[in-house]
């Protein structure tokens, strides 16, 4: 055998080889690589726009977390500035009401006062109708003498 031939033999056989190799197996394995890269590119994608989504997904929260706190500052503003209202109103009516009580009670004073002093009108006159009998010895008409009384009690 010759050397030569077995080396042209050869080379004919992994010419062959690669041609087979180029045309029916190379391909589905490149094909199946640019798939694999194709899909961790798809992932790597899917994974940043998952980050990118997750920050914004933070922002918001953050910002609804913000919007609620102030929302429920508010409401504390507001139940304050209500109790402080109602708290006024209250005082308000209290004090009213004292002076409504009040205003009673003087005008009670005042109804007690001219029933002492037309008792005491009463009085003065029966002492002085009485005093006057004594004194004259003799009955008075206490209509008429309650007559003058009256005018004189009216004119003072």
């Amino acid at each position: 055998m010759n050397i030569n031939m077995t080396l042209i033999g050869q080379t004919i056989a992994f010419a062959i080889f690669v041609w087979f190799c180029i045309k029916y197996v190379w391909p589905p394995i490149s094909n199946a690589l640019h798939e694999r890269q194709k899909r961790i590119a798809d992932g790597l994608d899917a994974a940043s726009r998952a980050s990118r989504d997750l920050e914004v997904a933070q922002e918001k929260a953050e910002a609804t977390l913000r919007e609620s706190k102030q929302q429920a500052s508010e409401i504390l503003e507001q139940a304050h500035k209500r109790s402080s209202q109602m708290v006024e109103e209250a005082r308000e009516q209290a004090r009213a009401e004292g002076e409504r009580i009040v205003a009673q009670a003087r005008a009670e004073i005042d109804q007690e006062v001219n029933r002492a002093k037309d008792e005491l009108r009463a009085q003065v006159s029966r002492l002085a109708v009485t005093g006057a009998e004594r004194v004259l010895e003799a009955s008075i008409d206490e209509k008429a003498h309650r007559k003058l009384l009256d005018k004189l009690a009216a004119e003072l």
